[in-house]
């Protein structure tokens, strides 16, 4: 008769233990979904939020309010770091990153250094189809 084994599987919850007076926040604003990641100076990951993450499932997960829900997530972990002043680099032309930049800066706690708009411009564009030959 075999025994079995009442080992029980925890989820493990990373701690953010990192004190910062300066943090990084990336939002990644695509047609479908709204990307936020909480970054230290030197550019490594400390947290990250989705809309989907969030629980918006579909076309409700590029809303403004579903990208306003994931900042509010990204900022109750930034304030177990300590911040008190972010970068905000911006990346897309989703309907959430505007949003995303307001609820920011509604946080009366902390202090907006700089935003920085990194979206890629297409730069003369693609190469003319062939002249027609009848």
């Amino acid at each position: 008769m075999a025994v079995k084994s009442k080992v029980k599987s925890k989820a493990v919850i990373k701690k953010i233990r990192r004190k910062l007076s300066l943090a990084k926040i990336y939002i990644n604003a695509a047609f479908n979904n709204t990307i936020i990641t909480l970054a230290d100076p030197n550019g490594q990951v400390l947290a990250w939020s989705t809309s989907g993450k969030m629980g918006f499932k579909g076309s409700r997960k590029s809303t403004p309010f579903a990208s306003q829900k994931a900042v509010e997530e990204i900022l109750e972990k930034l304030n177990e770091t300590g911040a008190t002043a972010v970068d905000i680099i911006v990346k897309g032309v989703g309907s959430g990153r505007d949003q995303a930049i307001r609820t920011i800066s509604a946080n009366q706690s902390l202090e907006i250094q700089s935003i920085h708009d990194v979206t890629p411009v297409p730069h003369g564009g693609v190469r003319p189809k062939k002249r027609r030959r009848v």
